[in-house]
């Protein structure tokens, strides 16, 4: 790929993604395999006046040799070290990178249960920490090719040709292949903007979904949530972009307000398996069962893993004629098929939905009705012939989705 291409996607990342700010530390956490294009995210930061920049390697072959190795209870230790680490990003409150580049299918073949016990055992210890740093901190995750990724979404081609390709759909996406990626990501904030506008203005209570494949659902909507897109705003006033790309339109529901089935139009990437031919049945606002073709007891342990796990915490509006959508590619990769189309996500809501929310503590938020829980796992719904009906608090319904797209 192009060098000034992946230079100028790195600076719409520094600048636009987490936007940092000068003297602010940043984090970047990414596979091993990106040796190259975190050299030039790292030098974009710098340029930016990052004050500091670290950066986590991880690699997926040695979590799976960890799986494989360690007891289940070494694996839920959380040692003193990681314990500081944690402590540290509470207090200093860097920027965080996330570069996904993950095989789909790195984990296949681990023992999900032990991974499963030790999260349940690391998790409320590091909970307090993630409660301290929520909407505090500038935020994004964003897409570098791997090499098994990339033969997985183009198994037709060669090596270098499958990442070349991938490099170009993941710029593409993103917006930052043709023009000035900045400028395209101004306009692209503020056309989403105009729709989050729109929709808070109705006041809905509650979104019908329809489909021919079997969805028919109903959510509830809290009353002093709003509709969020693109760039978004902490706590200490920065503005940022926490997904590249987006096309998402997005809101965490009324936990336990809502019923039906929504069928799944994507294989999930969860654990580095793939879950496919799924659909989950929900009664009272929970999970009541889960079919899937592919992985069943993956998805049934998934919406099992805490008490919130089999609620939802995000529904998100996007039209099946979207830009990712339309390249006609699986990508086996959530941050890029979640903005696809249509879909919602189980588990851990967003408090920052919530009109005024500096104003309100934690515990006041998740009363209101944002769900809480150790996971949040995206999964779509969105098809070419989805209706989606909002609801208003007199009772007035407005079409919101018509054929998959956007009715307004």
């Amino acid at each position: 790929m192009n060098k000034s291409k992946l230079k100028a996607y790195a600076r719409l990342i520094a600048r636009r993604g987490v936007n940092v700010k000068k003297n602010q530390d940043v984090l970047i956490q990414t596979e091993v395999e990106q040796l190259e294009f975190v050299s030039m995210l790292v030098e974009e930061l710098y340029k930016a006046k990052a004050r500091k920049v670290y950066v986590d390697f991880y690699h997926l072959p040695l979590s799976k040799i960890h799986n494989k190795y360690r007891d289940k209870e070494v694996m839920g230790v959380v040692e003193d070290f990681e314990l500081e680490k944690i402590k540290w990003r509470s207090k200093k409150l860097p920027c965080i990178i996330f570069l996904d580049s993950e095989d789909p299918d790195g984990l296949v073949g681990i023992d999900q249960e032990k991974e499963s016990y030790a999260s349940s055992l690391r998790y409320p210890i590091i909970k307090p920490f993630i409660d301290e740093m929520e909407n505090k901190y500038q935020w994004c995750i964003a897409a570098v090719p791997g090499e098994k990724w990339a033969m997985k979404v183009y198994p037709n081609l060669s090596k270098k040709k499958a990442i070349e390709a991938l490099w170009e759909s993941i710029l593409k996406c993103s917006r930052s292949y043709e023009g000035d990626p900045i400028k395209n990501w101004d306009i692209h904030n503020n056309d989403l903007l105009t729709r989050c506008n729109y929709l808070n203005s109705l006041n809905l209570k509650e979104l019908v979904y329809k489909s021919s494949n079997g969805t028919n659902f109903k959510v509830g909507l809290i009353s002093d949530a709003q509709f969020l897109g693109g760039k978004e705003t902490s706590l200490k006033g920065n503005v940022f972009n926490p997904n590249i790309p987006s096309e998402e339109i997005f809101t965490s529901p009324k936990r336990g307000c809502c019923e039906g089935v929504l069928v799944a139009t994507k294989p999930l990437s969860y654990r580095g398996e793939v879950i496919d031919g799924f659909s989950i049945t929900f009664k009272d606002g929970k999970v009541e069962s889960v079919k899937a073709d592919k992985n069943e007891e993956l998805l049934k342990q998934m919406v099992s893993e805490d008490e919130g796990a089999a609620y939802l915490g995000e529904v998100a509006l996007v039209p099946f004629n979207s830009p990712i959508n339309n390249t006609n590619l699986l990508f086996y990769n959530t941050l890029f098929d979640e903005n696809a189309c249509c879909h919602v996500a189980l588990g851990h809501g967003f408090t920052n939905v919530i009109k005024d929310y500096e104003k309100y503590s934690l515990e006041e938020l998740r009363n209101k009705g944002i769900n809480d829980s150790m996971i949040h796992v995206d999964f779509m719904v969105g098809s070419n012939d989805l209706s989606i009906i909002g609801i208003d608090k007199d009772n007035k319904e407005h079409i919101i989705f018509k054929d998959g797209n956007w009715a307004f």
